[in-house]
C-alpha cells in the first residue's frame, strides 16, 4: 500500500522546508543545505522547492532572513526585560553565542563570505542594524554607544562561533571564557 504525503499549504511547506534547511545547517553546516537535501528531508522535491525559493541561493537568503528574524526578536525581548530589570542583561551575551554557535549563524555567515555571496546576508545586517536603531532611542548618551556594544558582541560571538573551541583548547583557557569575556564588558558597560 501507498502511503500518501500529507499535502502542504504553500505556507507550512516553504515553513517545513525552512526547518529542515535550519536542521542540516546546525547537524551538518552549511554545505550540506542543498534543495535535495532540504527536499529529501521532508518528503518533498526538489521542483517543489524550487517553486518555493527559485534557487538554492533563494532557499539560503529565505533561510537568512528566517534566522535574523528570530535572532533579533529573541534579542530584542531579552534586552527589553534587562532594561526592566526583570533579567541579567547577560542573557543578551548568552543569547547572541547561541545564536551564532548551536544555531548555526556563523557557520551560515561565514559559507555566504567564503562562498562570495556576501549579499545574502543583507537581511540579518539589516535586521541588526534595524534592531540596533530601536534600542538606541532609549540609550542614554553617556553610555557607552550601543553600536558599539552591538559591533563588540556581534564579532565576539561570530568568531567564538568559528574559532572558539580551538583557540580556547590552545590558550589553554576554558571553553567559554570568550563568552565570559563579553558578559563582563556589557556588565562593565551597564555599570557605567
Amino acid at each position: 500500500m501507498l502511503a500518501t504525503r500529507k499535502r502542504l499549504s504553500p505556507e507550512e511547506s516553504r515553513d517545513a522546508a525552512l526547518d529542515a534547511a535550519r536542521a542540516l545547517l546546525v547537524e551538518q553546516g552549511p554545505q550540506a543545505v542543498t534543495l535535495k537535501a532540504v527536499a529529501a528531508r521532508i518528503g518533498r522535491t526538489h521542483a517543489n522547492l524550487l517553486h518555493h525559493f527559485g534557487s538554492a541561493a533563494g532557499l539560503q537568503r529565505a533561510l537568512i532572513e528566517r534566522m535574523a528574524d528570530f535572532i533579533t526578536t529573541t534579542i530584542r525581548e531579552a534586552v527589553f526585560r534587562a532594561r526592566e530589570g526583570d533579567h541579567n542583561p547577560r542573557e543578551v551575551v548568552d543569547l547572541a553565542f547561541d545564536a551564532f554557535g548551536q544555531g548555526g549563524g556563523g557557520a551560515l555567515a561565514s559559507w555566504m563570505i567564503l562562498s562570495g555571496n556576501e549579499d545574502a546576508l543583507d537581511p540579518i545586517l539589516t535586521a541588526i542594524h534595524d534592531l540596533v536603531e530601536e534600542l538606541s532611542q532609549d540609550h542614554s548618551k553617556e553610555e557607552r554607544p550601543i553600536q558599539d556594544e552591538t559591533l563588540q558582541l556581534v564579532l565576539m560571538a561570530l568568531g567564538d562561533a568559528l574559532l572558539g573551541g580551538p583557540m580556547a583548547r590552545s590558550l589553554g583557557v576554558p571553553r567559554e571564557r570568550a563568552r565570559e569575556i563579553a558578559r563582563a564588558a556589557l556588565m562593565h558597560d551597564e555599570q557605567d
